[in-house]
């Protein structure tokens, strides 16, 4: 089976500092995979780098055996990689519904668009609730939601998450997390990226461990649970 995403010797640099050192992994059609590593390690660099925001110095990136490798970030979203940034990046003084309407910008059917909002809604009823309040005046909480109903409104096949978790309380990760096994069960691919190893490894298939910008680990989500590296520094010594 060829896998749906596939990275190939990925080098990434800001300047003359180097943030990847050639690193490969793949992701393979309905899988939850997850990219562990503390801050600075290359996470968000890489899912920046497969979305077209950053260029890579040199490596290749496949998607469905089409290479992305240096093509614009809209023609990517156009091929159903949508990435779901860290820090949400929702749009503050747009209400619900046009923060959402602005995640269907490549659509031009607007039957699709009211279909997908429907979708949507049903993830997350307190959107609809709250359809025409301000982004910014949304708790953290349903800013996630928000940013991933955004998402979820181009239709993606494979979604970058970075961070999902970040400033969350504990109640609220729990449901995000549940909602991303939810997304994953109606058949959308899933690249997470998290420092909260816990909640990536209780919903990923398999992971990677990044470090510095070189992929040190890799196995399934049990094999990396009980792996006694990745326990000591991401556990918290379990």
């Amino acid at each position: 089976m060829n896998p749906l995403l596939k990275v190939e010797d990925l080098h990434v640099s800001y300047g003359a500092i180097k943030a990847l050192h050639g690193i490969s992994f793949h992701v393979n059609e309905g899988e939850i995979v997850t990219l562990l590593g503390a801050n600075g390690a290359g996470k968000s660099t890489t899912l920046r780098t497969i979305s077209g925001l950053l260029s890579p110095d040199k490596g290749r990136i496949l998607y469905d055996g089409i290479d992305l490798t240096n093509l614009p970030a809209d023609a990517i979203v156009r091929r159903g990689v949508i990435h779901v940034p860290e820090g949400r990046k929702i749009f503050a003084n747009l209400t619900v519904l046009e923060n959402l309407e602005m995640g269907a910008y490549t659509l031009k059917d607007r039957r699709e668009i009211e279909e997908n909002l429907e979708r949507v809604f049903k993830l997350f009823p307190r959107l609809k609730e709250r359809a025409y309040q301000m982004g910014g005046t949304l708790s953290g909480g349903e800013q996630q939601m928000l940013a991933l109903g955004r998402a979820l409104m181009a239709k993606p096949r494979l979604l970058l998450m970075d961070e999902p978790s970040m400033g969350l309380a504990p109640v609220l990760i729990e449901e995000i997390y549940e909602t991303i096994k939810e997304i994953n069960r109606q058949g959308v691919t899933i690249l997470l990226v998290e420092q909260n190893a816990h909640m990536a490894l209780s919903v990923a298939n398999r992971g990677y461990v990044l470090e510095a910008g070189i992929i040190t680990i890799e196995g399934t989500a049990q094999e990396l649970r009980e792996n006694p590296h990745v326990k000591v520094a991401y556990l918290g010594g379990e």
